[in-house]
């Protein structure tokens, strides 16, 4: 009896890696679902309208963006956690939704790490410190820090969003500087943006793509960038730990590409080497580089260890910085 039972369990196993393997090879028979848990404008939106073009080519069917913002992301993460695990609906991930929110939320309704199988890292994103000039007549970090400290919660800051990479870094940002600086969060990085143009608000550290037509126009000033090393785009702004007393800070923003735990391996491999061979075009690279991005890949693997990785460091931040959301 045990021998039979034993032998159906076989025949079980293979039929199912039999039928996963066909779906892999017919695989993507229908348009694919790439999707934005933020609004248009803001860096995971300029991503994903990037590779979605390149993997769509290389897969041979349209990959469509399609936002779905709100909660910090969280609206847009349900969603694909809610689709069947079949490839067809991707799902872009990032430092909120995929480190800082296992800690910032009492009740995250997803688990980044169960719920979802990682495809890879796609890009690495330098995040640039700006201040409105009329509201915030600072050139410097160390300006910054003494107009703030003289006058405290006298300035605030914009974000995308409770949760935001924005969010995230520029906390991290007043813990090591032992300054107060108010959030005032919006539904995306454009809103933030544009507020913040407006004079409604006073800084912003945010990522280089969506700030980039604003600097360069000269309605909001670079007073310094947040990774290890200047921006080739802004080689005359230092970086935040050439600041005394800042030495070795960096907060820097990532992006990755993710499906529904379950979904077939044979499928997640052909995704992983879609992307790896999408960041590899020249087409891609020369618009990551106009954007002031930095191609990243990685294996399905070592894109899990990243996460939990980054839960830990990002969770380390939310706690100090006593941002906890109910």
């Amino acid at each position: 009896m045990f021998h039979k039972f034993v032998f159906a369990s076989l025949l079980t196993l293979t039929a199912v890696g039999s039928a996963a393997s066909q779906a892999a090879e017919t695989y993507p028979s229908r348009p694919i679902t790439l999707v934005v848990p933020f609004t248009p404008g803001g860096s995971t939106d300029i991503i994903a309208r990037v590779m979605g073009k390149q993997l769509g080519e290389i897969l041979g069917q349209s990959v469509v963006v399609e936002n779905r913002p709100g909660a910090g992301g969280i609206v847009g993460v349900q969603y694909a956690k809610s689709q069947p695990a079949d490839g067809y609906t991707l799902l872009m991930g990032a430092i909120g939704t995929f480190g800082a929110n296992a800690t910032l939320y009492k009740r995250l309704p997803y688990d980044p790490v169960k719920d979802f199988t990682p495809i890879s890292l796609v890009a690495g994103v330098p995040n640039v410190l700006a201040v409105n000039p009329a509201k915030l007549d600072v050139h410097n970090v160390d300006e910054l820090i003494q107009a703030v400290r003289a006058k405290p919660n006298g300035y605030d800051y914009a974000s995308g969003g409770s949760g935001s990479a924005a969010h995230l870094a520029t906390e991290y940002f007043a813990l090591r500087a032992n300054v107060k600086i108010q959030h005032i969060p919006y539904k995306g990085t454009a809103p933030a943006l544009n507020d913040l143009v407006g004079g409604v608000t006073s800084l912003v550290l945010t990522g280089y793509p969506p700030l980039a037509p604003f600097l360069s126009s000269g309605r909001l000033r670079p007073i310094a960038v947040a990774s290890a090393k200047r921006l080739p785009q802004l080689p005359d702004v230092p970086t935040i730990s050439e600041t005394k007393g800042l030495e070795g800070f960096q907060a820097d923003q990532w992006y990755g590409i993710l499906t529904k735990a379950g979904t077939p391996k044979p499928i997640v491999d052909k995704l992983n080497a879609a992307v790896v061979k999408a960041l590899a075009e020249p087409e891609t690279l020369a618009q990551f580089r106009a954007e002031g991005l930095e191609p990243m890949s990685n294996s399905s693997e070592q894109f899990a260890a990243f996460i939990k990785e980054q839960i830990d460091l990002w969770g380390a931040v939310v706690r100090k910085a006593g941002i906890i959301i109910e």
